[in-house]
């Protein structure tokens, strides 16, 4: 049995409520995504539920968690620093469950998550894989230690699509309880029978959860058909009460300018009959005032994020060459295996490509090397938003001081602006971005391509730390993009609406590949 009671988490340093009275019981065969706006507290309430000691630095929480005869398998969201150092194989010899795994087992399992059965032996450190080589290697010491509830915080980042495929049946097949966030829409939909949302309204002064039993789609569509019936329902009261309060005032100037000028012989008889007429207007009055009361209420919710990447300067003519690369061998960053031969890609105008492969193929190596040439040009404007955010965040800095670049007064004013629609709050725009959330870095990035009138976006994973509620923006806002964008991406959704081409990265060369659907 899994539950959590009346649990309440609450930020040390703003006291910023971020999760309230939130309770919930978790079944065998639930598969539950928490979803949300980025900074809406999912992780926080992930790593609670598996070890309170891993928010209690940050976070004021109170609530009862009962485990019966239970065991939690925890994904985090990234690797922990005290394993990034360590080699693949002293990262499996650390779980005593490791040793006793079968060849057979180690083999099956490697074969299941596409990796060679050498793999858990690697001298590699651990920092130095794939983004996708790291979620599976803790994907499968997780598996090995035999849990019943799989706790999974983005177990869908950095992983390669057939990996998102493996992942999707891992979920479905898994006869106990699954509690997931996940920015995939795509493994959302394929795997999701419970929906937890987490929203912050009222200019994040107020937090709010709901728990549906249904498959998020489902979720989504009955969300906004209720939304859109009460709000035409609250505007046609408060139409109704406009034109009622319309003419209630209509009577009472009516009656009282028939009070203020009533003659003399007429105060006795006709004065007080309108005297009556007036208390009963006022009477009905206060009536409607107190039926008022219980109109129905506007919906809230938390509002989407308002951006724009780019303008009318931003747009690239159809016929100039962005790119036209060619290399004959795509090594390791440290020159120590080949990763690819013959590559060539072409680029044109402001066509959207997309490149995809395994993980592990060499995609991230490649776009570096593609930024590299293009950062390098006079005649465009490029900027490089990569997969690892710290390599361009300053983590000490406050987002408005990393987007500020001359210290003057209506700058900061407009970057607080900028900030302000992507939904941060006043407190978080004075925060260190290391406190961030992966989402609202990636926004702090984002917001950096857009002040710097790009014409030429290189993106490694760009959706990656969206929600799957910001996604449709974000992908609306690449798709309109008028500049190029070059793209590595794992995201289904990403792929289909924003990319023109898209390119699998394999030992031979970039082979172009049919557009998802």
């Amino acid at each position: 049995m899994f539950q959590i009671k009346n649990v309440t988490l609450i930020h040390k340093k703003d006291l910023r409520t971020i999760l309230e009275n939130f309770s919930l019981v978790l079944n065998d065969g639930d598969k539950a995504v928490m979803i949300g706006e980025e900074g809406n507290g999912k992780s926080t309430l992930m790593k609670w539920i598996f070890d309170p000691e891993l928010v209690e630095d940050y976070i004021e929480a109170t609530g009862e968690k009962v485990i019966s005869g239970e065991k939690l398998g925890y994904l985090p969201q990234e690797l922990p620093e005290e394993a990034k150092k360590k080699s693949v194989s002293e990262y499996f010899m650390d779980s005593p469950d490791f040793l006793d795994q079968t060849p057979r087992e180690l083999s099956k399992m490697a074969s299941d998550f596409g990796v060679e059965q050498t793999f858990f032996y690697r001298e590699q450190a651990m920092q130095t894989l794939s983004g996708g080589e790291r979620v599976k290697a803790q994907m499968m010491r997780i598996l090995m230690e035999r849990p019943t509830i799989l706790l999974l915080d983005e177990p869908s980042n950095d992983i390669d699509i057939e990996t998102l495929e493996l992942m999707e049946g891992l979920i479905n097949a898994w006869e106990h309880a699954v509690l997931f966030i996940s920015h995939d829409e795509t493994l959302i939909e394929h795997t999701a029978n419970r929906v937890i949302h987490f929203e912050q309204i009222r200019r994040k002064t107020r937090c709010r959860h709901t728990v549906a039993n249904v498959p998020y789609r489902q979720y989504v569509e009955e969300r906004l058909n209720a939304f859109e019936k009460q709000e035409q329902l609250a505007l046609g009261e408060r139409r109704e009460k406009r034109i009622r309060d319309e003419k209630i005032r209509k009577m009472e100037q009516s009656v009282g300018s028939r009070l203020d000028n009533i003659s003399r012989a007429e105060r006795d008889a006709i004065g007080r009959l309108l005297k009556k007429k007036m208390k009963n207007v006022k009477a009905m009055e206060k009536r409607f005032e107190r039926e008022d009361e219980n109109m129905t209420e506007l919906p809230e919710q938390e509002e989407a994020i308002f951006f724009k990447l780019g303008n009318k300067d931003s747009a690239i003519p159809s016929g100039k060459w962005v790119l036209q690369y060619e290399k004959k061998e795509l090594m390791t960053a440290d020159g120590s295996r080949l990763l690819a031969r013959d590559i060539e890609l072409k680029l044109r105008g402001s066509e959207k490509i997309g490149i995809i492969g395994t993980n592990g193929c060499g995609k991230t190596t490649l776009l570096t090397l593609l930024a590299e040439e293009l950062l390098a040009r006079a005649d465009l404007r490029a900027q490089y938003m990569p997969q690892n955010y710290e390599a361009l965040l300053n983590m000490d800095q406050t987002p408005v001081d990393f987007l500020d670049s001359t210290g003057d007064k209506e700058e900061r004013t407009r970057i607080r602006t900028y900030l302000g629609s992507l939904k941060y709050t006043a407190d978080e725009m004075e925060h260190p971005i290391r406190e961030l959330s992966g989402g609202q870095k990636a926004k702090v990035l984002l917001l950096k391509l857009s002040m710097s009138g790009a014409n030429v976006l290189i993106l490694d994973e760009p959706t990656r730390n969206f929600s799957p509620l910001s996604g449709p923006v974000i992908r609306k806002m690449l798709r309109e993009f008028p500049g190029a964008i070059l793209s590595v991406s794992h995201d289904r959704k990403y792929l289909s609406e924003v990319c023109d081409k898209i390119y699998r990265l394999t030992p031979e060369g970039l082979r172009a590949q049919d557009l998802l659907t």
